[in-house]
Formats: C-alpha cells, sequence, structure tokens
C-alpha cells in the first residue's frame, strides 16, 4: 500500500460496495476484489479514521452456492440465498481483515429497526461501541426475515441512513462504473460530471433507469441518496470500485481519478432531523396545510407547524407518531414528530395561539 497523506477534514468514512462491484460474472465472490478493499480500508483504519462497511454481495454469493429444485417466490428465494451467502460473505472480509490484525462485525438490519427512535438509538449507540473498540462494522440488509414491502430500495438507501446515523464525514458508493454521467456510460460521447454542487433538476435528465445486473440499485437511487445526504452535511462520492486504490485516492484528493464528487449544502443536521429525514416511510398519519404555513416552511426551517395553517387531517395518527405533511395540491413537504393526536388536532385547526402539532425541531424539511 503507498502511502498517502492523511486528509484532517474526514474522520469518519462509509463505504457501500455493490454486488457488481463484489462478484464476477458467474456470480461468486470476487476474492481479489475483497482483498484489495479490506487493504484499503485497513489502511485508513491504521491512520485513524473510523470506517464503516455497508457490504452488498451476499445474495449473489448465495445463489452461486445452490441451486434450488423447487421453485420460489421473490421474497423466499432472497432469504434462502441471503442466509446462505451471508455465511460465505462475513467470513471472507474476517479472514481478510485478520491478515491486517483487525476485527470485523456482522450487523444485520432491517428497515423498521430505524422507525422507532428508541431502535434507532440502540443500534446507533452498537456501532459507536464497535468504533472505540477499532473494529470494522460490515452491514448488511437482513433479508432472511424482510418482507418485500418493508425492505430497502437497496443498500444505497440503507448506507445513506447509516452514513446520517454515524454522523459520517463522507459516503463513498462504490458501484461497477466511475460516476454520473452525461449519457449511457458505454457510449464515447458521454462525459463523466465531476462535481454536483447542488440537487439541480436539470441532472435528471442524466439518471438511466435501469438497475443493476446483479442487485435491486441503479444510479437514480445512488443520485437520490447522494442529493439527500448533502443536505445533511455529508460529502458524496459515487465511483468505480473496481479501480485500483480508489478508496485511498478519493479520501485523500487525488483529483487526477475519475469519479463524481456531490458537495455537502449545509453543515451536519442535528440528531432527530437526521433520524426524521428518513423516515417518510414510516409515516402513520398526513396533514394538510394551506398556502400560507407552506410558504412559511420553505421559507424558514425554523418555523413550526401550528394549528392555524392546518385545513386538513388526510390520515388519523397518535401522540408521537411521525407524520407527513403535504401542501393543498398533496407535495409532500416535510415529516415530522406529532406533539399530539389527530383528535385534539381536529378540535384546533384553524385556531391562533395554540401549541405547535409539529415543533420546528422535530421536523424534516429535506425529504
Amino acid at each position: 500500500m503507498v502511502s498517502k497523506d492523511v486528509n484532517f477534514k474526514i474522520k469518519r468514512i462509509a463505504i457501500k460496495v455493490g454486488s457488481n462491484v463484489l462478484t464476477k460474472e458467474d456470480g461468486k465472490l470476487n476474492i481479489s476484489i475483497m482483498a484489495h478493499l479490506v487493504d484499503q480500508i485497513s489502511h485508513l483504519r491504521q491512520l485513524g479514521y473510523d470506517v464503516i462497511l455497508i457490504s452488498s454481495g451476499a445474495v449473489a454469493a448465495g445463489r452461486s452456492q445452490l441451486n434450488p429444485t423447487n421453485k420460489m417466490d421473490t421474497v423466499s428465494e432472497r432469504q434462502l440465498f441471503s442466509a446462505i451467502g451471508q455465511v460465505k460473505l462475513i467470513n471472507r472480509y474476517s479472514d481478510l481483515f485478520h491478515e491486517h490484525g483487525l476485527q470485523c462485525a456482522q450487523i444485520l438490519t432491517t428497515k423498521e429497526n430505524f422507525s422507532d427512535r428508541g431502535h434507532y438509538l440502540n443500534m446507533k449507540n452498537c456501532f459507536e461501541t464497535l468504533l472505540a473498540q477499532k473494529v470494522i462494522p460490515i452491514v448488511n440488509e437482513n433479508d432472511t426475515i424482510s418482507v418485500e414491502e418493508l425492505m430497502f430500495t437497496d443498500n444505497d438507501e440503507l448506507s445513506g441512513l447509516i452514513a446520517s446515523m454515524v454522523k459520517a464525514d463522507i459516503l463513498l458508493l462504490l458501484t461497477n462504473v466511475e460516476g454520473l454521467y452525461t449519457g449511457d456510460p458505454n457510449d464515447t460521447k458521454s462525459e463523466l460530471i465531476r462535481e454536483v454542487h447542488s440537487n439541480d433538476p436539470s441532472l435528471q435528465q442524466y439518471i438511466q433507469p435501469l438497475k443493476s445486473s446483479k442487485g435491486r440499485g441503479g444510479m437514480a437511487t445512488k443520485f437520490n441518496i447522494a442529493n439527500k445526504m448533502t443536505a445533511q452535511g455529508i460529502d458524496v462520492a459515487i465511483a468505480s470500485g473496481l479501480r485500483k486504490n480508489i478508496i485511498i485516492d478519493i479520501i485523500t484528493n487525488n483529483t487526477e481519478i475519475p469519479f463524481t464528487w456531490f458537495k455537502r449544502t449545509q453543515d451536519k443536521a442535528n440528531p432527530i432531523k437526521r433520524w426524521l429525514s428518513h423516515s417518510c416511510d414510516f409515516a402513520q398519519g398526513t396533514i394538510r396545510l394551506n398556502q400560507g404555513a407552506s410558504s412559511a416552511l420553505h421559507a424558514n426551517e425554523g418555523v413550526s407547524i401550528l394549528p392555524v395553517g392546518v385545513i386538513e387531517i388526510v390520515e388519523m395518527f397518535d401522540s408521537g407518531e411521525i407524520i407527513k405533511i403535504i401542501d393543498e395540491s398533496g407535495n409532500t413537504i416535510g415529516i415530522g414528530k406529532a406533539n399530539y393526536d389527530a383528535g385534539s388536532l381536529k378540535k384546533e385547526m384553524g385556531l391562533k395561539n395554540k401549541k405547535p402539532i409539529v415543533h420546528c425541531d422535530y421536523l424534516s424539511l429535506n425529504i
């Protein structure tokens, strides 16, 4: 490993590696690629960085080990392959990190674990404990118990949740292309977009709708996750995990290598807002705001939602539940934690001088 200068602006790194990086054409694990990734992560760990690895590859690894005799539905197939493949995947990581004198730990999670604030904090504490002991956490979705409607879109979505939870300084999304292009990456006329400074809607025209061949992800998900992360104060790089020393080169500011850099648009959001920004799927109720209240939210994130601005309770909810906030046209403009239940709000809708239904400290507009 070539010694590089330390980037003192970065202390904690989340790295997501996709199935197309970790597996060969026949679906088997690409041990040489895994070994090189572990070499780089171990080097960073020895330099004092905290590193969290979000790794795909379990389902692909399991599929290469077994040919089912009976036809199964999609969920059952994922459960079978992930149960077999996760063992193979984590054992290989353990052996590779052991060669560097490092310990790794397996963390399997489901989307439901992020819906409850208590569960969320317990999981966050687990990460902090592992990192304090210089252990490398390796995270994957627990496909063996996940049901289809509650699965993550893909591990890109999971990596965003983890990066936000552990307050990472940067999230690396390693895939089998160099980054975001102005067209098909295989087209010589397409150009690599080197930097994205904000959630630029004009870039949507370059997003390829196709998903990866061995995973559930695609550039559209990566683009959306990257924009969400930069709004929370986390830089994001999309790069090829197949390129030699890609992780080290990005962390040490090697501008000569190809990758797409999404620059953070603000400082890190507070812990409650980070949790809420990923909780839209867990909303139990919905309220509709009038134009004045909607405009006030867009103009100032420090504004709470008062009953006077609520014109409809679209879906009922209890006190303390996560609720979705929509405007008069039905567009989602935020998500927050309800101070009281829908029945109490109904009595105070349109009235002034009432306590907020959602306090600004428990409101996220970046969803």
